[in-house]
């Protein structure tokens, strides 16, 4: 039997890095993804780059937050996999509005709605779905990304905190109230992480620079940093690691 991992928002940065980390220890990896027509040829180079032989990495160019889509996509999925099941969930979806609370034309009501049900809802409706259709392993693992900015302000991170906070709510009462169908489910508190979602916050040129005089190992977090971490989770010697917050920083938040 083949071991599957599903990745939702794996084209770049946490996703990205994750996707090739389980490639290289035998996983069939399916990667969801929401991006551009425009970036799509950049995404597909990375996609091969990262396989490392024929038929183990799938991807979708698909609204993951969309209920009708993410009703189609498991449709798809449960067809790929055939009697085989889905081992590894990894939540790793950056979509979010980052905009100032103070100012005329900044966050509202429904930039908070949108962040909260992309980054954080959508585990919930991901993980609620796929045990209806069975789609689960016996001994799934469920990882989710969170950040410092959990219970850190930062200008224009207003929503997104909130997701953050939301998400790792969520997979704890997952961790809860699934683990009668054997999965265990944990959020990776990463590090500052140089992606294309981090350089999208506001002034994080500043943020960068303070994360590396704060962590004591002088450097940013890598992607690679936090896959490692995943790989680690999917363990049989994990298995009774389950919802809790790992940080995976460097020991950046010790001060």
């Amino acid at each position: 039997m083949s071991k599957w991992a599903l990745i939702l928002g794996g084209s770049s940065g946490l996703g990205l890095a994750t996707a090739k980390k389980l490639l290289q220890h035998g996983f069939k990896v399916i990667v969801v993804h929401r991006d551009r027509k425009s970036d799509l040829g950049h995404i597909k180079r990375s996609f091969t780059e990262i396989s490392l032989a024929d038929n183990t990495l799938y991807s979708f160019n698909v609204d993951a937050v969309n209920p009708i889509k993410r009703s189609e996509l498991i449709q798809e999925i449960k067809k790929l996999i055939g009697v085989e099941k889905i081992d590894v969930l990894v939540h790793s979806i950056a979509k979010g509005n980052l905009k100032p609370m103070s100012e005329r034309n900044g966050l509202n009501n429904q930039d908070f709605h949108l962040t909260i049900d992309a980054m954080a809802i959508s585990l919930y409706d991901w993980v609620k779905s796929l045990v209806s259709e069975k789609l689960f392993s016996e001994d799934t693992r469920v990882v989710s990304f969170t950040s410092e900015g959990n219970s850190k302000t930062w200008s224009s991170y207003g929503a997104v905190s909130a997701a953050k906070a939301a998400l790792e709510a969520i997979t704890r009462n997952i961790a809860l109230e699934f683990a009668s169908v054997g999965i265990k489910a944990n959020c990776i508190q990463a590090g500052m992480t140089d992606t294309k979602s981090f350089q999208m916050i506001p002034n994080s040129n500043v943020l960068k620079e303070q994360a590396i005089k704060r962590n004591p190992n002088n450097r940013l977090t890598a992607p690679e940093d936090v896959a490692n971490a995943v790989y680690l989770l999917t363990l049989k010697e994990a298995n009774w690691i389950t919802g809790t917050v790992i940080k995976v920083d460097g020991g950046e938040s010790l001060q």
